[in-house]
């Protein structure tokens, strides 16, 4: 379609300013990428020493920017302006290809709404328990009403949404970086004279990785940014350098809180104690508050899994329903091709669906954390990492996006952490 000059005036204009919206969708992102990840992330980056956890950390800002601009990048190339990314995988690789991409989609982002679910109800009894000292109330009506207050907020609007993204994330931001500050007094720096063995440290990096890109990752939501841009900003160019400066800024924000968290704790930490906190799967606050006694963490701790797991969960759910009625319409047109979707009503059954599995899963309290891992993880590397780059030598429409060194990049950390992720959890 056509673009009169206002169209690509204000597209222009749209890229190269920075607005309260842009802020609040970088908030979003990052949000969606700050879960239960960069509690571990300490303890798995930094058993091996100091050293590769600076080579990972070197490598952590263009593995994160280059994979969710690659990937919002292929959101952006529909027909459509209103297309999500199961639309614009089936438009781009068919009907066969496009529902099992849309299948591993689903796969890679529901579980995770089951478990934040079943986490933010275990976050909030345990605090009414054992910070409170207040006699809990039913699991079963906690659970519901917390599920139902987030999915209004996320349905109260886009200016709601991206309002409530800066309420949790401000305080989450803070306190990450409080804790990273208190914990600077009591940084060993002997670890730096560690001698350097080179075996153990690239087995460190190979078994870190997939832990790496879980914790930044922010794609379930990347498909809502691009869709929400899209409409927003008619020019397809500057919408493509918008969404890529909204990406950048939002990685620079996670590798300042997510890496200088991750230095301070292992800095803190000898490897004795990370060894002790790998073998009892423990999250870092959890090990830094039994080694101290410092009733802070135990404070503090129930806080940033709440704010991570509330603002993880906006980019969740707008991916999961993504997912379930990409599925839902594919099945659809394939028995009743001649029959149009009801929209409305689809959207209504993938809400009611999203909550009803949610709390029944908060409710019974699932063990579901190993099927997760097992499922999420390889899915995710194939999806953020490898697709968007398939889909740029296959579809015309995205070969202006080839940049074949960072593309080969791209696509050997997806490689490595598949395959990083086989070795440690099956071999």
């Amino acid at each position: 379609m056509p673009k009169n000059s206002a169209e690509l005036d204000v597209g222009r204009a749209e890229a190269f300013g920075w607005t309260s919206r842009d802020t609040g969708w970088m908030l979003n992102l990052f949000g969606t990428a700050i879960g239960a990840g960069i509690l571990y992330l300490p303890i798995s980056a930094g058993a091996g020493g100091i050293w590769p956890l600076i080579i990972l950390s070197v490598l952590a800002g263009p593995m994160v920017w280059l994979a969710h601009r690659n990937l919002v990048r292929f959101c952006l190339s529909g027909s459509d302006p209103a297309a999500n990314i199961t639309s614009t995988v089936r438009e781009h690789f068919g009907e066969r290809i496009g529902q099992v991409l849309t299948f591993a989609y689903f796969l890679c982002i529901y579980p995770i709404s089951l478990l934040y679910g079943i986490g933010i109800t275990n976050v909030v009894l345990s605090f009414i328990e054992h910070q409170l000292h207040i006699e809990a109330p039913s699991r079963l009506w906690l659970c519901l009403s917390l599920i139902l207050m987030l999915v209004a907020v996320m349905h109260a609007g886009e200016t709601w949404m991206l309002r409530a993204a800066k309420l949790l994330c401000y305080p989450l931001v803070a306190i990450l970086l409080g804790i990273s500050l208190y914990l600077v007094p009591q940084w060993n720096l002997s670890a730096f004279e560690q001698p350097v063995d080179f075996q153990s440290m690239g087995v460190t990096m190979f078994l870190t990785m997939p832990l790496l890109i879980f914790s930044f990752n922010h794609s379930p939501a990347c498909s809502a940014f691009a869709q929400a841009y899209r409409i927003h900003i008619k020019d397809g160019e500057a919408c493509a350098r918008k969404t890529a400066l909204i990406l950048k800024r939002n990685t620079q924000l996670l590798l300042v809180v997510i890496l200088l968290f991750v230095f301070s704790s292992v800095l803190c930490l000898s490897p004795e104690d990370m060894a002790l906190a790998k073998a009892e799967n423990l999250p870092v606050l959890s090990l830094l508050a039994n080694r101290s006694g410092n009733l802070f963490f135990s404070v503090i701790a129930p806080c940033i899994a709440f704010f991570a797991i509330a603002s993880s969960w906006f980019g969740v759910y707008l991916g999961t329903l993504e997912g379930i009625q990409g599925l839902i319409v594919q099945q659809w047109i394939k028995k009743w091709p001649d029959i149009p979707v009801h929209t409305v009503g689809l959207k209504r059954f993938s809400v009611l669906f999203v909550i009803v599995t949610c709390w029944f899963a908060g409710y019974a309290n699932w063990s579901v954390i190993g099927m997760i891992e097992m499922v999420v993880v390889p899915v995710l590397a194939t999806i953020l990492y490898l697709m968007p780059v398939y889909a740029f030598y296959r579809v015309e429409r995205l070969k202006r996006f080839r940049q074949p060194l960072l593309d080969c990049f791209t696509v050997m950390v997806g490689i490595v952490a598949i395959t990083a992720f086989f070795v440690d959890n099956i071999f």
